[in-house]
């Protein structure tokens, strides 16, 4: 596919947008400018299959008409009110994102390491501990506590010394976690499906001997569920595909349809919290209100959840037997729902690059795990278009 770089007096916006970027992104050479249900258009109105979905943050698709109605509704009302005074939209959110994951309360914030933190502070304040168990491979964020929570050695050893109390043990091993936690133990945290760590599910009876090792021991349960929340996998949350009940649980990306925002939700176990102990200006404007109210009810009305499950089935059987058909260069398979990954024996970026040319964006999860997470919209007749590629791109040699 052939690339173009929009002009502004004859600088292009990629050399604009690198003569002042930060530096800490690696960008692809493409401009996006425009994204319609799961399609993605850049300045030269070539179109593209989204599977990277905003990085989980397009379940329900880009430019939904319901939340651009919403949001251009709200962006003439209201858009600022910090929580020292009540809001409609506020209200009207609070009660519906509640209902949905059937925990009573909930933190606003402005993303998913926002609510990772809220979570961790909360639980501390809860149980009157200081240490935090989270697991290996686990991403939570990129804030301090956050980031101390985060398994991968290069997010954390150019900030360290992180956050004191942190200790991280095997995912999915029980007798690790039986060994870890003590009477010191605040909380542990954990992912249903890893996603950045390589897109790993991890096992229903773990989960739920986990939260019961957490209550005997008086540590609180904390499901991060800022990349599997708000149908991703297939459920509203993941966490319900295996009948547990957080005692916090972080949410984001998805739940405004793009805008940034996030949750904490908040279980019965976390007690009563006092004013002053946590805040935030933005956190719950009637902006992002407005948006999430409307993307949560896209999410039920139009059963996204239920969609996601049937089109990651067909996905599983289409691209399931990728090990066998190409073994010299798929180790295995897996996902939940629309949160796809294909390990590779070699690097993922050669894959990005030639699926990029074939008309598909896609994602890694780490250097050698190809990770889908297409809008939840997206039409079976393009995943099949995404499996071809895929298929295309491992028959041309691209990864040697």
């Amino acid at each position: 596919m052939t690339e173009h770089s929009a002009r502004v007096s004859d600088v292009s916006f990629i050399d604009m947008e690198e003569s002042h970027t930060s530096g800490v992104y690696a960008k692809r050479q493409l401009t996006i400018v425009r994204g319609e249900g799961a399609y993605l258009y850049d300045e030269a109105g070539n179109r593209y299959i989204d599977c990277v979905g905003g990085q989980g943050a397009a379940n329900i698709g880009h430019a939904h008409p319901a939340v651009v109605a919403a949001i251009r509704d709200q962006a003439g009302t209201l858009l600022s009110c910090p929580e020292i005074f009540y809001n409609d939209k506020r209200a009207l959110l609070l009660e519906k994102l509640t209902q949905l994951a059937g925990m009573p309360r909930a933190f606003l914030s402005n993303s998913g390491a926002e609510s990772v933190e809220a979570a961790l502070k909360f639980a501390k304040l809860a149980t009157g501990r200081k240490g935090i168990i989270a697991a290996m491979r686990g991403f939570h964020g990129r804030t301090m506590g956050a980031l101390s929570a985060t398994w991968e050695p290069k997010y954390r050893e150019p900030f360290e010394p992180g956050v004191p109390g942190y200790s991280h043990i095997p995912y999915n091993d029980l007798t690790a976690a039986e060994a870890a936690i003590t009477d010191q133990t605040a909380a542990v945290m954990v992912e249903i499906v890893q996603g950045e760590g390589g897109v790993r599910p991890g096992d229903g009876d773990y989960f739920r001997a986990l939260q019961a090792l957490c209550h005997q021991r008086g540590a609180m349960f904390i499901v991060d569920e800022v990349q599997t929340g708000f149908g991703r996998t297939g459920k509203m949350f993941a966490h319900q595909h295996y009948g547990l009940q957080p005692d916090l649980m972080p949410t984001a990306k998805s739940i405004a349809g793009g805008l940034p925002f996030g949750a904490c939700l908040i279980g019965e176990r976390v007690g009563k919290l006092q004013p002053a102990m946590h805040g935030t200006t933005f956190g719950g404007n009637p902006l992002a209100c407005a948006a999430a109210i409307a993307t949560l009810d896209v999410l039920v009305n139009e059963d996204l959840p239920g969609r996601a499950a049937a089109l990651g089935g067909f996905l599983m059987e289409r691209l399931g037997d990728l090990p066998t058909r190409f073994r010299e260069k798929v180790r295995e398979v897996r996902g939940l729902g629309l949160l796809f990954g294909i390990e590779l024996r070699g690097k993922v970026a050669p894959v990005l690059k030639a699926l990029q040319e074939r008309g598909v964006l896609a994602l890694p999860a780490g250097l050698n795990v190809l990770r889908l997470l297409p809008p939840l919209v997206i039409s079976k007749d393009d995943l099949e278009i995404v499996a071809q590629a895929i298929e295309s791109v491992l028959a041309a040699d691209t990864t040697a």
